[in-house]
Parts: C-alpha cells; sequence; structure tokens
C-alpha cells in the first residue's frame, strides 16, 4: 500500500500559510498500517480549518467526457465538526473502483466570511462539494455561488431532515452540532472511554464486573482499538489477553451480567499482523510469537476456551473493526431483548 499525505491549514483573508510538517503513524486496516504526513498551521480559532487529504493518483482528463476522471477534489463544508460529512463522502467515494479523491474538509463554518474564504479555495480547485450547514443564509450562499461557478453542490442532510419534519409534522431547530451537546448520553460515553482505559489488556480484573462487554482473544485481534470504539458508542468494554499457560482471571468466569466475547483469527494473517508489530518496535528474529505451529495451536486452544465457556466468537480475519464492533453489537442487543 502506498503512503497517505495529509495536510491540515487553516483560510485566511489572502492565503493559507505553509505548514509544518510532521511524521506521523495513521490508521491501521486490514491490509497494514498507513502512513500519513501531517503538516499543522496555527492560525486564529475564528478561520474554519480546512483538511486536506491527498491520496496517490493517476493524472485526470476532465476535458475528454469519454475517460473516467480518475482524481478530483472533495470539498466537505460544515458548521460542526464534519464528521457527518466525511463519513458520507467516504461511503459514497468507495463505490468507485481506482478513483481517488483530495479531501478538503472545512470545518466550524457559521459566518459569511468564513464560507467566502472557504468559497475561494473552492474556485481555486473546483470538485464536488458536500456540506451539512443549517444556517438557511449560508446554504443559499454556497449553493449560489456553486451554481455560478459550475460546481456540484450536494446538500447531505436535506432528504432526512425533509422526511423526519414531514414525518414528525414539526419544523427543525436548525442549530449547529446540535449532536455534539454535552448531555448525558456524552457523559457516559467518557465513563465508557474511561472504563476501557483503566481495563485494557486485562488491567484491574477487580471491576470486569461493571463491564457491559468483555473481549477475550490471543494477541493483536484488534481488541483494544474494538474496545475504544465499542466506549464511543457509550457501552463499557474491557479486554483480556488469551496467553497460553497463563490463567485468566477468575473474575471473568465469574461474569454473570456483561457480555464476553472471543475474538479469533485465521494464523496466517495474524502472524503478518505479529510480524508488522515487532518491526515497528523494533524487534527481530523469529519467536514463538509468529511461529505458525505455535500460532496455530494458540489459536485452537483459544477457540477450545470459548467453546468450554459458552462465549459467542468472533472471526476477525479480513474484518475492520468497525465491522467487528458491529457484530458484538448485534450479539448485545439481542441478548438484552432476550432479558
Amino acid at each position: 500500500m502506498g503512503t497517505t499525505g495529509k495536510e491540515n491549514a487553516r483560510a485566511d483573508d489572502s492565503s493559507v500559510i505553509p505548514a509544518m510538517p510532521i511524521l506521523q503513524i495513521g490508521r491501521a486496516d486490514k491490509l497494514g498500517i498507513v502512513c500519513r504526513r501531517s503538516h499543522v498551521a496555527v492560525l486564529p480559532t475564528s478561520f474554519p480549518e480546512a483538511t486536506v487529504e491527498k491520496r496517490a493518483a493517476t493524472a485526470a482528463h476532465p476535458g475528454n467526457p469519454s475517460e473516467v476522471m480518475r482524481s478530483f477534489h472533495l470539498h466537505l463544508v460544515s458548521d460542526a465538526t464534519g464528521e457527518t460529512c466525511i463519513t458520507i463522502a467516504r461511503a459514497a467515494a468507495a463505490q468507485f473502483q481506482d478513483v481517488d479523491a483530495v479531501e478538503h474538509l472545512w470545518s466550524l463554518v457559521r459566518t459569511e466570511s468564513q464560507l467566502r474564504r472557504v468559497l475561494a479555495h473552492v474556485e481555486a480547485e473546483p470538485g464536488v462539494v458536500m456540506f451539512t450547514l443549517v444556517d438557511p443564509q449560508l446554504r443559499a450562499l454556497l449553493l449560489d455561488e456553486c451554481g455560478r461557478i459550475d460546481v456540484p453542490c450536494i446538500p447531505l442532510l436535506d432528504t432526512a431532515i425533509a422526511a423526519l419534519s414531514g414525518f414528525l409534522g414539526a419544523e427543525s431547530r436548525n442549530q449547529p452540532g446540535r449532536q455534539h451537546v454535552m448531555d448525558a448520553a456524552y457523559l457516559k460515553r467518557i465513563e465508557a472511554m474511561n472504563y476501557a482505559l483503566g481495563h485494557d489488556d486485562g488491567r484491574s480484573p477487580a471491576t470486569l464486573g461493571d463491564a457491559d462487554i468483555v473481549l477475550v482473544g490471543v494477541s493483536r485481534t484488534s481488541k483494544t482499538p474494538t474496545c475504544f470504539y465499542l466506549a464511543n458508542r457509550g457501552l463499557k468494554a474491557a479486554n483480556v489477553p488469551f496467553v497460553p499457560a497463563c490463567p485468566l482471571p477468575p473474575e471473568l468466569e465469574a461474569l454473570r451480567n456483561a457480555l464476553v466475547v472471543g475474538l479469533t483469527c485465521h494464523p496466517e494473517q495474524l502472524i503478518d499482523v505479529r510480524r508488522s508489530r515487532m518491526r515497528m518496535i523494533g524487534g527481530v528474529g523469529e519467536t514463538g510469537y509468529v511461529d505458525p505451529l505455535q500460532v496455530e495451536e494458540e489459536v485452537r486452544e483459544a477457540r477450545r476456551l470459548f467453546a468450554r465457556c459458552g462465549w459467542p466468537v468472533i472471526d476477525v480475519t479480513r474484518r475492520s473493526i468497525e465491522e467487528t464492533a458491529a457484530a458484538i453489537l448485534q450479539l448485545h442487543d439481542r441478548r438484552a431483548q432476550a432479558g
């Protein structure tokens, strides 16, 4: 997999201030680790932030309609964090093979002056605009200006809000960032995050009984990131590693209220992930940690434990963390419905 570059900058009245490069490790996915090169520019907080994510792309041919465009600018404009824009835009773009999006994320756009600076960048690098703005005047300005420069402009929430308004017989409030209010659900997520931190990798077994979900699995089956994903959904999730010849904490087998899920993985993929991890931390040579025969026996032993305890098992081979978490949430919901 190639590297992914990422630039963060804020727009001012005249130009984008050059940024200082910072090399950091980015996300891990089922194909391996992707390195991101981030550029961060510190500018006044009154300016909307533009996050530009550049992926390796082949040359596009916008002037020839007979050829498929292979790279395009995708401007995501939001009056809040932009997470909704990112999620929907990437889900849509993923349906087009070998087409690379150059993402420009413009978040916290709440004034006309901020929006006009965004529009200047859109005009300089035209492509597709997707937005989640609720202010009627800002929406009208964005739609009008995009029409003037002949750029597609897509309101991402209009259909959903209109359908809800018609069904409920009520008007929407048109207040930006309402999904990010610090209410009881928000505080529950923070509490769940703290719980996941304190119960990672078998820590604090005495309070495992407070968990909603406990994940058990061999090393490198994505237990920790899956727990944090679940915590962001407001669920207290702990994880306990399965290590051959090491007894599990007695508190685990005594659980009655928590959902315990076993995570497993195909040995071949597990070995690849473990080797990548060892290279990252400077490990050298072959050890039992990556020995094919030992890893295969480790996986078999873990499966025998799961079967003996009657725990549901999820195979994370070629699954993303989100897909694994979705399967766990289904198990949790079915268990809750069953009482």
